[in-house]
């Protein structure tokens, strides 16, 4: 209802997304030029008031009562605060509301002829009773919203004008301007109430409403649940707007599982597994890790196989394109495919190449791939000390993996292939377990059928893989582990096997790595030799192999610089190609002093030659023993020291050199650990040329077990012996004459070349190699 008081005419300032309210304080920027004016219009006025209206288009500048809504807030400006670019912050306080009669432009500004209205007032007990409803409902949003400041709380609960609280609960709500517009334009109390009644009880509702999905989702996401939140909101929008083009993991994960071939029960164990990465939140820590497991689960070749080539004659060609030599190592395996063929249920052999360096046991693991048509795969165990690594970590652990046999399989992509396990000798023991234990049950035909990865959980069948292994000795070797392989030796090459070697395979390699044609690489076969003999010394041919690719070099560069070429590389033109000799027979060697001789042995890298050397010690006690001897060579030295000290009447030594003199045994070199029966007669040897101060013969080289009773005893190794001792060009060699089988695997040419001398007694030994002694000594040998 209007006052019936006259009209009076005020500035205005139009409001574009805001409405003014009697009672409520409300801060505004002004940056209009024509807005500006109006403010400081009012500010020159006595009473500062000013008419607040609200715009009907945010967009158009008012200049007719048609642009604003007909009711308004007569308002007083309480402070003006200047900001940049010459606009204002406003503080307003409302008044009372007025209705516009007039809207005229004042030069600068616009100005408002208005008349008041009264405030809406009822004292109805309906009126009481929306009123006292909306207090209640303003308490529960306060208590829900939570967070409100303890000065807005208190306003909102302790005023007692009904409409006042009217204009406050809808300035708070934040309404729409025009819907604002509209309840400020309201001249029933009642009328008001109801609406703002409704406005307050639908945001109560909504609260109510966030807070129950809050407390539902709570026991339901952990605390990731904010991206949860997002991604679940995510998801449902993009279905809404029919954005669904690409498969989730699931989906996916499930399709290459219909597609897979597995037995049944992997299938089902695997679809258990997939139900519950399904139910999983994608930011669970067990998220990534199932997926892992599936996708490796899935990759596995469970039912895939290729079928075996079991034509023995086809494999016998391979063999022997692939490999010289080394006839009863491709016997061995060609026999096992026979039995292959045979019964072709048959569990694979587990075979162990055992020899030096570069005599081929990893090329015969990729020739035994290659003639059974099977997929070849290879992985070192040199340096593995922990048999996760074998076997696989518990899924338990971060950052856990399947075990190296798995993980070969799957490279291979077929249950059957042709696995081989280098360096088995080199396998590690310390606190995270011993991985030679692990290997029992993946070699072992009669269990790993059932094999089960500590990752993967699941039986796979590892009774088709040919399992492979090579080990350069077999000292280190677990006794258990080595009885589930079958033991082949490679013992290494002669030079007459290591020149065909050369010819047919190293020098075409190299000659098609070096991009040289045959004629342009010429090899005579003393040159050859020469590499052989005197610029390498090993038991394979790795070595060999990379001198030829030397002079190949060497060679490849007078062709692209157009110099001229030889008509074929001759031996003395190897000292220009590689340099001065490395290996020659030392001088010190070839006139050995009393008390120095060549024993044979056997290492990591092939057979060698170990110089023993034996020393007296004026005014010492004892025997002194260096070199890095194990526990059997000192036993070796005492058992040589006590021999000819209770036989050394018939020797010629006198008892009291033992007394007056300590002896000293040396085996070069100190820096390499040494330990094998094998040079008990070379020691003895040694201290019977020292005492007696006759040399050694400087061709002879010896190996053999002695007893306290001067019994020679039989030793291993004997082929890699006797190609050490013809490398170093020492033509004879003493052997125990149980060692006279062993002989058989050398080759004729090796055994028309050296001399053998076969014994019992040590007695045979001095007189065989100590040529001084042969006139004088010995007139009773012992049967």
């Amino acid at each position: 209802m209007e006052h019936a008081i006259s009209q009076a005419t005020y500035p205005a300032l139009p409001l574009k997304n805001s409405v003014l309210f009697p009672e409520i304080l409300m801060p505004v920027a002004v940056g209009r030029r024509q807005s500006v004016a109006a403010v400081e219009a009012a500010q020159a006025s006595e009473d500062h008031k000013i008419v607040v209206a609200v715009q009907r288009d945010p967009d158009r500048t008012p200049v007719s009562l048609a642009d604003v809504y007909p009711t308004a807030t007569l308002a007083v400006i309480t402070r003006v605060i200047p900001t940049q670019g010459g606009a204002q912050q406003v503080f307003l306080r409302g008044v009372e509301r007025v209705r516009l009669r007039e809207l005229n432009t004042d030069g600068s500004h616009l100005t408002a002829s208005v008349t008041p209205l009264a405030t809406p007032r009822d004292e109805s007990d309906a009126s009481v009773a929306m009123f006292r409803n909306i207090r209640e409902l303003v308490g529960q949003a306060v208590r829900q919203l939570g967070g409100v400041p303890d000065e807005m709380a208190a306003l909102l609960m302790q005023t007692d004008n009904p409409a006042a609280l009217a204009y406050l609960v809808i300035t708070l709500l934040n309404i729409e301007p025009a819907e604002a517009a509209g309840l400020l334009a309201i001249d029933e109390l009642g009328e008001l109430l109801k609406r703002v009644h409704g406005h307050l009880a639908k945001e109560v509702k909504i609260l109510e409403l966030r807070q129950k999905i809050a407390g539902e989702a709570q026991g339901e996401i952990d605390k990731h649940q904010r991206d949860y939140v997002l991604r679940q909101q995510l998801k449902q929008i993009k279905k809404e707007l029919g954005e669904d083009d690409e498969q989730n993991d699931v989906d996916i994960l499930r399709q290459r599982l219909e597609e897979a071939e597995l037995p049944d029960d992997i299938r089902s164990e695997l679809e258990r597994e997939l139900g519950r990465f399904e139910r999983l939140s994608p930011q669970s820590p067990d998220h990534q890790v199932l997926r892992s497991y599936l996708e490796f689960a899935l990759e596995l070749p469970w039912l895939k196989s290729t079928t075996d080539q079991l034509d023995l004659v086809h494999a016998q060609t391979v063999m022997d394109e692939d490999h010289y030599g080394l006839e009863d190592v491709k016997d061995r395996i060609i026999e096992h495919l026979a039995v292959m063929k045979l019964k072709p249920d048959a569990s694979s052999p587990i075979l162990c190449l055992v020899g030096p360096p570069g005599v081929g046991k990893t090329s015969l693991g990729q020739s035994i791939a290659r003639a059974l048509g099977r997929r070849f795969e290879r992985f070192s165990l040199g340096g593995v000390h922990d048999e996760a690594e074998l076997s696989g970590h518990r899924r338990t652990y971060i950052g856990a993996l399947p075990g190296r046999i798995l993980q070969a399989v799957r490279r291979a992509e077929v249950s059957n292939p042709v696995i081989m396990l280098d360096e088995v000798d080199k396998l590690g023991r310390d606190f995270r377990g011993d991985p030679a234990s692990a290997l029992l049950e993946i070699l072992d035909p009669a269990q790993n059928h059932t094999f089960r990865d500590h990752y993967l959980d699941l039986p796979f069948d590892l009774s088709n893989v040919f399992f492979v292994c090579t080990a350069n000795s077999l000292e280190s070797i677990p006794g258990p582990l080595l009885d589930r392989m079958e033991i082949l030796s490679l013992p290494g090459y002669s030079e007459e096997e290591k020149l065909a070697i050369a010819q047919q395979y190293l020098v075409p390699r190299q000659r098609e790595n070096t991009g040289l044609s045959e004629t342009q690489f010429p090899l005579a076969e003393s040159a050859l030799q020469r590499m052989i003999s005197h610029y390498t010394r090993e038991a394979g041919v790795r070595q060999l192999e990379r001198t030829i690719g030397r002079v190949a070099q060497k060679i490849a560069r007078k062709v692209a610089m157009d110099e001229p070429l030889h008509d074929q590389v001759e031996p003395e033109e190897l000292e220009d190609l590689l340099g001065p000799e490395i290996y020659r027979v030392e001088a010190a060697r070839q006139q050995v002093p009393p008390g120095v001789v060549a024993g044979l042995a056997v290492t990591s890298t092939g057979g060698d030659v170990l110089y023993v050397e034996a020393q007296t010690l004026p005014g010492g006690k004892g025997l002194s023993m260096t070199g890095q001897l194990g526990d059997v060579m000192r036993e070796s030295a005492e058992i040589a020291r006590n021999l000819l000290w209770g036989e050394a009447s018939r020797f010629g030594i006198k008892t009291r050199r033992f007394d007056e003199n300590g002896l000293h045994i040396h085996v070069p070199a100190g820096a390499t650990p040494k330990d094998s029966p094998s040079a008990g007669i070379a020691m003895a040897t040694a201290l019977t040329a020292l005492l007696t101060q006759k040399p050694v013969r400087d061709d002879t080289a010896m190996t053999g077990e002695i007893t306290l009773s001067g019994l020679v005893l039989p030793v291993g190794g004997i082929k890699e012996k006797v190609l050490a001792a013809q490398r170093a060009g020492l033509k004879r060699v003493i052997l125990p004459k149980a060692n006279a089988k062993d002989l058989r695997k050398l080759s004729e040419a090796v055994n028309e070349e050296m001399e053998f001398i076969f014994v019992e007694h040590f007695d045979e030994v001095a007189r065989e190699a100590i040529p001084g002694l042969a006139a004088g000594y010995f007139t009773e040998i012992p049967v």
